[in-house]
């Protein structure tokens, strides 16, 4: 019962794909849902004993295509992100281990072809919902690198944009959070904060 929150809250890594109205009705809908911290044992798609009713994830595998014999590199957020939207292996990125940091530089490298933008190229709408944690470029009110300073606040200007996020990297759409348990407690939608953290 403790995975719950986990499940619910630290990734509800939607990739809603088209979330938007499509033109060729032979084109098939793709939602991929990743969440953190879940077994594969968690849903009663893959293991009918299990605790935790889910009967709408179910249903969605029922009438859809179940991935069964997938292998991850990494157990981690980040990587397993950076490997799911770039098909690379994430050993290949900068970051050779561990997750971004709270205010973390983009991994993605810019031009990098990821799955969102091959899908948008196919004529495809893109959406993205929950948490990016693949680093932004945070605008900053003193000009230096995005920080927590030692009092907890950060130095981010949250009254411009962020940059070089998920609408950079392939998605029409996101809404979501950098990283849900970490500072800057903020929700952002596409490139725009939504408020200022307190």
């Amino acid at each position: 019962m403790r995975k719950l929150p986990a499940i619910l809250w630290l990734t509800v890594l939607v990739l809603a794909l088209p979330a938007l109205a499509q033109t060729n009705a032979s084109r098939p809908n793709i939602i991929i849902i990743l969440a953190d911290d879940l077994g594969y044992g968690d849903l009663q798609s893959f293991n009918p004993n299990s605790k935790i009713p889910t009967p709408n994830l179910d249903k969605l595998a029922r009438e859809g295509i179940r991935f069964t014999d997938s292998h991850a590199p990494s157990s981690l957020c980040t990587p397993t992100r950076y490997g799911l939207l770039t098909g690379r292996y994430p050993w290949r990125s900068r970051l050779k281990a561990g997750v971004l940091p709270p205010l973390g530089k983009p991994l993605i490298e810019e031009g990098r072809l990821t799955l969102p933008a091959m899908l948008k190229q196919q004529g495809y709408a893109t959406a993205m919902v929950g948490k990016w944690h693949l680093g932004w470029d945070w605008a900053t009110t003193d000009g230096k690198a995005a920080a927590i300073l030692p009092n907890g606040l950060s130095n981010v200007d949250f009254t411009k944009p962020v940059a070089n996020g998920p609408l950079t990297r392939g998605f029409d759409y996101f809404y979501g959070v950098d990283i849900p348990n970490f500072p800057p407690y903020v929700f952002i939608e596409n490139d725009r904060t939504l408020g200022i953290p307190t």
